[in-house]
């Protein structure tokens, strides 16, 4: 009985999540209208959870970008564009530097965490592996992979990665990554009639596109007959 009711209160936080993400614009305009000006306190927050906490990598950065780029070519975010693209800038940094200063604390011993409903292993090993494969440029790459941005910068901590090097690619990664999608629905808003109608297809397309370096990886472990070894010197 206890399953069957925690069952269905799961799968009504996930129908409620799938539809906070496939319908953003409209949870958004609610907080314009009931929040006002504390709506950009609510941006900044989920930014910097979802690009540093390790319990929110599910957050929905790209399409929330997008999103606030779009209202503001409406007028119904009323900041400049650019203050805007600032705002989120510095929360995305102040998230990674959370994320750095928490993996640098915890280190090793988070590999070796159970998986929850809050925390997956996986997410953890993918962000490893990547970091791995990458090195330091997996600061700036990883902005654009759900998922693996949360935890990069806490392997990056974790592997103590030199500091100012760690800020530096952390601001050239958010910048690259927020500008991008802001600026893509700030333009899209104002010469692309129909922009807002298409939302839904819109997330669905950025949330497609991110999402292939995970099946691509998925499916050369699964069918690669000789999986290269990557170098594992964090630092290359």
């Amino acid at each position: 009985m206890l399953f069957k009711k925690t069952r269905k209160s799961m799968m009504h936080l996930l129908n409620g999540f799938i539809d906070f993400i496939l319908h953003i614009d409209v949870y958004m305009e609610g907080w314009i209208n009931v929040y006002q000006n504390w709506t950009y306190l609510i941006l900044f927050v989920i930014i910097f959870c979802e690009t540093g906490l390790v319990i929110t990598p599910f957050l929905p950065g790209d399409s929330l970008l997008f999103t606030a780029g779009l209202f503001c070519s409406t007028g119904m975010l009323k900041m400049h564009i650019i203050t805007l693209v600032i705002l989120i800038i510095v929360a995305a940094v102040a998230g990674n530097m959370v994320g750095f200063a928490f993996g640098k604390k915890v280190g090793p011993l988070l590999f070796r965490r159970k998986s929850g409903f809050l925390f997956r292993q996986e997410h953890l090993t993918a962000a490893h592996q990547f970091y791995t494969k990458h090195g330091k440029k997996t600061i700036i790459l990883s902005r654009f992979l759900p998922i693996v941005r949360t935890f990069a910068p806490i392997v990056a901590g974790i592997v103590k990665l030199d500091y100012m090097k760690f800020v530096m690619y952390s601001l050239a990664g958010a910048f690259l990554w927020v500008n991008t999608l802001v600026l893509t629905g700030y333009f899209m808003g104002k010469y692309v009639p129909g922009t807002k109608e298409y939302l839904g297809y819109i997330v669905v397309f950025l949330i497609v596109i991110t999402s292939i370096p995970f099946l691509y990886n998925s499916l050369k472990k699964r069918f690669g007959k000789n999986p290269s070894k990557t170098n594992s010197d964090p630092n290359w």
